[in-house]
């Protein structure tokens, strides 16, 4: 009879949405006022066996995942929007290239790297403390959203931007 108490969830607590917290070690301003974040999807790429009655799917080798979608309230000084906007155009250098130098410059020494940042997604329980931390290794913005301002709005609706990212892979791990 014990065994069977065994295979049964301890916390019976539901997940909430509104626990989570998100770091980025490049532009910890962006995230600061972070309001939704999502662990992105993962799928597995499918083979298929000949068969002379129907083809059968198996399991691939490779796996996709889908983009890292952030959206955080803008601040008055547009610094959070800034810095994601300067990382974007950094890597995409319309003007000129030194805009890509200046990006993975910091401290008179070129990196590579310093076009990516890690990044994770904290999940926090009912008591908000940290349950489980999703790690994304190598990000990088491929969009931030616009800014569209009108002067006829009658009530203030503050301002949020939705950033995308890609990756290479993310890890989710238990703090428990």
């Amino acid at each position: 009879m014990a065994n069977a108490f065994a295979n049964q969830i301890q916390n019976r607590n539901y997940l909430s949405p509104v626990g989570f917290r998100f770091t980025l070690a490049k532009t910890p301003k962006a995230v600061f006022f972070c309001n939704s974040a999502r662990i992105p999807e993962i799928s597995l790429d499918l083979a298929r066996q000949p068969n002379y009655l129907k083809d059968i799917d198996v399991p691939g080798e490779k796996l996709t995942y889908g983009d890292l979608t952030l959206r955080f309230l803008v601040d008055e000084n547009l610094e959070n929007y800034m810095s994601i906007h300067n990382w974007l155009t950094g890597l995409g250098y319309p003007e000129t290239t030194q805009q890509f130098k200046d990006l993975i410059t910091s401290d008179g020494i070129q990196d590579q790297k310093e076009a990516f940042s890690d990044g994770s997604l904290y999940i926090l329980n009912s008591n908000y403390r940290e349950s489980a931390v999703v790690k994304f290794k190598d990000l990088f913005p491929v969009s931030i959203s616009s800014l569209e301002f009108d002067s006829t709005m009658s009530d203030i609706q503050y301002f949020t931007a939705e950033v995308s990212f890609k990756y290479t892979v993310y890890t989710i791990t238990s703090s428990i």
